[in-house]
């Protein structure tokens, strides 16, 4: 494979991919009525594990995922992951019980946790330093779009056709894009210093699953009942023991000390503030525009495209203005936070016009932040263990995505309806947003932490300098480790 070799098919293919996976965690959303009713006769909490399988297995699985990426080879954990989600598509599809129905949402999770490490590592491999961001730019709008495709495509399913209809047209869409990413993605060199490290992957994956579980359920269960604080406690325990067996281990999926950089630690926390905010909106949007502004699926399907638009244009300024991440990350972040604000004051009478007001400045936001976020933390560790890293950017992505939709259903619950909560929820969000905007601003406006920490972070930082472009500061600057 020649150095810098990413071509325009690959570029769409990879892309095409991570926007399907993505676009399946929001569709389901809009279908909820529906498989209510449905002849499979589903308990609530069914349903609501119908919904969570995909999530929860995804992101529990990102970060193994990504590692076995870089060790076994990055386009066979993509064609892997695109054949786990057909299997889980159909399965979901064929679904003759509520069980079927979960067990294919998570087989589908864990396809996505293969596919989405996997495009972002090959596009970091074949990407030339100068196109970096570019590349980096072109990804995070896929995972923009896939949010809004996937709310298209359930409003058309829920309106027009059945949730096993769209469960089902996912099989051919993922055979598709599999012929195109074997004929169109090279393969890349694999890595034999990554290590998979069984015990290692098996504590962080048990962590993060418990944590996710404890996020998710805590509304549905109370912030303090036994299951909820016992999902948090095992949680923090196993992540605990996950950190001691990495410190102590000669090979571990990840050195902890990576994370004693303050620009790493800055990028996760506003990668997860990102999607914190993106998901409250998504979470309460399409219910506003169904049960208070009185449109039907489908068209609150096309009523979010605009988020979509919002995301495109900005991403181009992203892009533009590479060479100066702090100001682009707090910009957007503020514009997310702002938008929220500004959304929470919508109720019956305001017109449409001005909620898609809202809504732009919101993706303008999200555009215009989250590519130099995701190569802040991509690049935060080696290029071999590429697909580990960009891993932990979707860890934190899907972890801040599940606070976001917890902490605002937790807010409407306290309230008799959506219209008289969903204002306190985005307020609390927006505050929120604004807040940890202020601690991320902070974080990339210190010296790295990596070249102060252990010789085995400046290491680290030594070989990651080597994968960045010198001329290109949103790269350079992550002097930690795509």
């Amino acid at each position: 494979m020649p150095a810098h070799a990413l071509k325009r098919p690959t570029l769409l293919a990879l892309c095409a991919c991570v926007l399907v996976a993505q676009s399946m965690v929001a569709a389901i959303n809009l279908l909820i009525p529906q498989l209510a009713s449905s002849s499979l006769h589903p308990s609530h909490t069914e349903v609501l594990w119908t919904v969570d399988a995909y999530i929860i297995v995804f992101a529990g699985l990102l970060i193994p995922a990504g590692a076995l990426g870089d060790r076994y080879g990055r386009k066979g954990a993509l064609l892997t992951g695109l054949t786990l989600f057909a299997a889980g598509a159909a399965t979901s599809a064929l679904a003759s019980a509520p069980a079927a129905l979960i067990a294919g949402r998570g087989l589908s999770g864990a396809g996505a946790a293969l596919i989405t490490p996997a495009t972002l590592s090959i596009l970091m491999r074949l990407s030339a330093p100068e196109h970096r961001a570019r590349s980096m730019g072109a990804w995070t709008l896929s995972l923009g779009l896939g949010g809004a495709a996937g709310n298209l495509g359930g409003g058309l399913a829920g309106q027009f056709l059945s949730w096993r209809a769209l469960f089902a047209v996912m099989v051919p869409l993922a055979a598709v894009l599999a012929v195109a990413a074997a004929v169109t993605v090279p393969r890349t060199e694999r890595s034999t210093r990554s290590n998979p490290d069984p015990l290692g992957t098996l504590l962080l994956t048990a962590g993060l699953v418990a944590v996710l579980f404890g996020i998710i359920e805590g509304p549905t269960y109370g912030w303090t009942s036994a299951r909820i604080i016992g999902a948090f406690t095992a949680g923090t325990l196993l992540i605990a023991a996950f950190t001691g067996h990495g410190l102590r281990s000669s090979a571990p999926l990840f050195d902890p000390r990576v994370f004693a950089s303050a620009r790493l630690r800055a990028a996760s926390l506003g990668t997860a503030t990102g999607f914190f905010g993106l998901f409250s909106l998504f979470f309460v949007n399409s219910q506003y525009l169904q049960d208070v502004k009185g449109f039907g699926a489908a068209v609150t399907g096309v009523a979010i495209m605009p988020l979509a638009v919002g995301m495109a244009l900005a991403q181009k300024l992203a892009t533009r203005w590479a060479d100066h991440p702090r100001a682009v990350i707090g910009a957007g972040l503020a514009l997310i936070g702002l938008g929220l604000l500004g959304a929470s004051t919508a109720d019956a009478g305001t017109p449409y016009a001005l909620f898609v007001c809202w809504l732009l400045l919101i993706s303008a936001g999200a555009g215009l932040s989250m590519p130099a976020l995701t190569l802040g933390v991509v690049t935060s560790l080696p290029a071999h263990q590429a697909g580990l890293g960009s891993g932990l950017g979707t860890t934190a992505r899907e972890t801040g995505a599940a606070l976001g939709v917890a902490v605002t259903g937790t807010v409407l619950s306290a309230h008799s309806d959506l219209l008289h909560g969903m204002g306190p929820a985005l307020r609390t969000v927006g505050v929120v947003v604004l807040a940890a905007t202020a601690l991320v601003t902070a974080g990339y406006g210190r010296r790295a932490g990596g070249a102060r920490g252990p010789a085995g972070n400046a290491a680290t930082a030594a070989r990651a300098r080597a994968t960045t472009t010198a001329p290109n500061p949103a790269a350079s600057a992550q002097t930690q480790g795509g």
